[in-house]
């Protein structure tokens, strides 16, 4: 009788600590997934992800239209995205802005033409050096997909090519200061920028300010130390409504090096200014408005004279302007 009740007693203590060793790990297991989704939610408020991506069209069609003009139909993909992170002093940035688009016409000769073409990706880092000024080192490219061309429209359909892939592309590196007052305007100044332009197609070079071997031609990069500053808004506090700019000034501190009669004076602003304007309705449409201004101090375009400006190859101001509506998430 005693050796049975000695057993019971065995088995009833070794059970409880069994189920004691399986009550901690369980407990333990559970503070180990509480405490990782903790880290989880805690790592996910650091980032931000916001932008505009849609898909637009665009058709015109004449019959007896006696202004002229015509018909065409035009559409594009465009996409607007900057993922941000925040934790303690530290910032990081990246902002995609990039377009493609193709227009079909009946009356011209070659039917098919590029619409709009663009790539431009920045990416910084900043560190907080007081509540809204930040140390930062920016990184950026900026260039076109397919190539671009100029139409003589002409019976036999002759073009004559403007651009190409890497052919401008203009890739910078910066350190500067940028000041954040709020979550809306930025405004960034980086006295040490290196930019570094390239030409791939050789018959272009002379075009976008490539500097000229001692042999005539044309070297297929050029290094430029110099001034860039940055501004930047980023608009969403109206529901469905977006708005995002951004506008990059370069001037450089060695051009004349490259060329000492010809090359870009020190003041002498490259000019990128870019603007995204869109409006989201019954959730899955938008109308938008972009607009693409640019000016290249070494850039050459042909055109007609202008007041005290000669006729022929010179830097012009260009200019963009896209209204459409379509297909598009903001968000």
């Amino acid at each position: 009788m005693k050796k049975g009740f000695l057993l019971i007693t065995m088995c009833a203590l070794a059970f409880s600590f069994v189920n004691a060793q399986v009550d901690e790990k369980t407990a333990a297991d559970e503070a180990l997934k509480t405490k990782v989704k903790s880290a989880e939610i805690d790592s996910a408020k650091h980032w931000k992800f916001t932008g505009i991506v849609g898909l637009n069209a665009a058709q015109t069609g004449l019959f007896n239209w006696a202004a002229g003009g015509d018909n065409n139909v035009t559409s594009f993909v465009f996409a607007n995205l900057t993922l941000s992170y925040k934790k303690n002093k530290w910032t990081w940035d990246t902002n995609l802005d990039t377009e493609l688009g193709e227009m079909y016409s009946s009356d011209l000769n070659p039917k098919w033409r590029k619409a709009n073409d663009k790539l431009d990706i920045t990416t910084k880092v900043g560190y907080q050096m007081h509540p809204q000024f930040y140390l930062t080192l920016l990184g950026s490219f900026r260039s076109q997909y397919r190539p671009g061309y100029k139409y003589l429209n002409d019976e036999e359909g002759n073009k004559e090519l403007i651009s190409k892939w890497l052919s401008p592309s203009y890739t910078d590196l910066a350190l500067g200061v940028e000041y954040r007052p709020n979550s809306i305007f930025t405004i960034g100044v980086y006295p040490v920028a290196g930019r570094m332009t390239t030409c791939l197609e050789e018959s272009l070079r002379a075009n976008y300010g490539l500097p000229m071997r001692e042999d005539g031609t044309y070297k297929p990069v050029m290094l430029n130390m110099g001034l860039r500053i940055n501004g930047g808004v980023s608009y969403d506090l109206v529901k469905n409504l977006k708005i995002i700019s951004t506008i990059t000034l370069f001037t450089p501190y060695t051009a004349r090096i490259h060329d000492k009669e010809n090359g870009q004076k020190f003041g002498n602003f490259d000019v990128d200014w870019d603007l995204a304007i869109s409006y989201q309705f019954l959730k899955v449409f938008n109308v938008s408005l972009m607009t693409s201004l640019k000016y290249y101090d070494k850039v050459l375009i042909d055109g007609p004279a202008w007041g005290k400006y000669h006729e022929g190859p010179r830097a012009r101001v260009q200019f963009k302007e896209i209204v459409s509506l379509g297909i598009g998430y903001s968000f």
